[in-house]
């Protein structure tokens, strides 16, 4: 069940995050999906779906890379390096041309075949410091 589950987790990066599927949010994630982050609570497919399109809004060309992944049970940690190209506003950040790498770290819980529970830790400091807004 690990394995199929880290699977699960790099085919939601592939086609939610890298090609911007926001139709997939609906095959990987639960309707009950929380995401914890640092700027508050994201919930639902819709919450989902604006998130990763504000983020691909910001970074057009955005590539998120699995570097490790570790899986036991329901839960799938994962630590990733994302690239792109701030081509759009993004936090109120206006367009800078900027290329930037963002790092981070997730822990997903998996029910049913769906992930019901993020939890994202997100170097945001960095990537504000890249954008010059910080």
């Amino acid at each position: 069940m690990s394995e199929r589950n880290k699977a699960h987790i790099r085919r939601l990066i592939e086609e939610v995050y890298n090609k911007g599927d926001l139709d997939a949010v609906a095959e990987v994630a639960s309707p009950d999906l929380v995401i914890h982050s640092a700027s508050g609570e994201i919930r639902g497919h819709a919450g989902a779906r604006e998130y990763v399109a504000a983020l691909r809004a910001g970074f057009p060309n955005l590539a998120i890379t699995v570097e490790d992944q570790v899986a036991e049970g329901d839960i799938v940690v994962t630590r990733w390096v994302a690239r792109g190209t701030h081509r759009g506003a993004f936090q109120g950040v206006p367009a800078t041309g900027r290329d930037v790498v963002m790092t981070g770290t997730d822990i997903d819980r998996i029910a049913g075949g769906k992930v019901a529970e993020c939890w994202a830790q997100v170097d945001v400091l960095g990537l504000m410091r890249q954008l010059g807004a910080a």
